[in-house]
């Protein structure tokens, strides 16, 4: 129960980096704003390329293409606010804007998860099931992996953003992050949290955990394929294919995990600089990691700019 005398909060504001002196945050604002850029537009070229070449319309670059999207409107959520906080750490943001903020980041952070998940599938039925690929992951199932990506995720913050903001806020308006996320917008409510906490760490370890596992098992039984295989040509390269994937599961789940399913944190300072890496730099790293060590992608982004191919 809220206590009886408290007055309510209509707005937040951010903490962020306002710890920081002017000249650091100006710094941090020009460092954000190029990663920003070199995102949406590293994202739109591996959209572009996509889209453009015929040889690339399969299963592996149309799920790229779908993790591309929704990175893209995953940093847009978050990174323009934290850009403003920088150069107005002040600012306030009203609950509504801040609900809506936490919605969008949780609806395009867990369909990315599970995207992940899917392109591990994939990737198991292409080296696991060769002769089977072109039937398992059919046109109508690949839309289905997505498809039920992008609902779990809707689903995942409809139920948290109702969550969180059927608490009451009151006295406390300071969120120690720079963006609304569900552990600091917890930590400002007037009211016992006990099952709210419960709550979230249930749907982390079905959103975070889960996939995990799903990637685990797949890969296991990658490379207990990989390694039958006679030729040590046919096992570079099945590893080859793997290893973008497999790079990007590692960040993503890496810092994500630190973050949700770690006990309480009194190092908010450290908690938002682990979380500048998942919401900055991880966006960035999947069309770089996937462009730079894919030999296709690579093929057709100098076709596409009127020059030889690599092979």
């Amino acid at each position: 129960m809220p206590r009886p005398n408290f007055t309510a909060v209509a707005e937040f504001t951010f903490e962020g980096f306002s710890i920081f002196g002017w000249q650091p945050r100006l710094i941090l604002f020009v460092v954000f704003l190029v990663l920003y850029l070199l995102t949406l537009a590293s994202n739109a070229i591996i959209l572009t390329v996509i889209c453009l070449n015929h040889q690339l319309h399969t299963p592996m670059y149309f799920f790229l293409s779908v993790l591309s999207i929704s990175e893209t409107c995953y940093t847009v959520a978050i990174i323009p606010r934290m850009l403003f906080s920088l150069l107005s750490p002040q600012h306030a943001i009203s609950i509504p804007d801040c609900a809506t903020q936490l919605f969008f980041y949780l609806t395009f952070g867990v369909n990315n998860c599970f995207l992940l998940t899917a392109m591990g599938y994939d990737r198991y039925v292409a080296i696991c099931n060769p002769l089977r690929y072109s039937v398992i992951m059919g046109k109508k199932t690949c839309i289905q992996l997505a498809g039920g990506s992008w609902s779990i995720g809707l689903s995942t913050a409809t139920i948290q953003v109702s969550s969180v903001f059927s608490l009451p806020f009151c006295d406390a308006s300071v969120i120690s992050h720079f963006f609304c996320d569900i552990r600091p917008l917890m930590k400002l409510a007037c009211a016992d949290i006990t099952i709210k906490e419960l709550i979230t760490l249930l749907i982390s370890l079905c959103v975070l955990v889960l996939p995990m596992v799903l990637i685990f098992i797949s890969y296991v039984l990658i490379v207990c394929t990989i390694l039958k295989m006679a030729s040590a040509e046919g096992r570079k390269k099945a590893f080859a294919t793997c290893a973008s994937h497999l790079t990007v599961v590692i960040v993503h789940y890496g810092c994500t995990s630190f973050i949700y399913l770690k006990p309480k944190s009194q190092n908010s300072l450290q908690d938002r600089l682990i979380s500048v890496t998942y919401t900055v730099i991880t966006p960035l790293l999947n069309p770089i990691v996937y462009s730079l060590r894919n030999k296709e992608v690579k093929d057709a982004l100098l076709r596409a700019l009127g020059r030889k191919s690599l092979s």
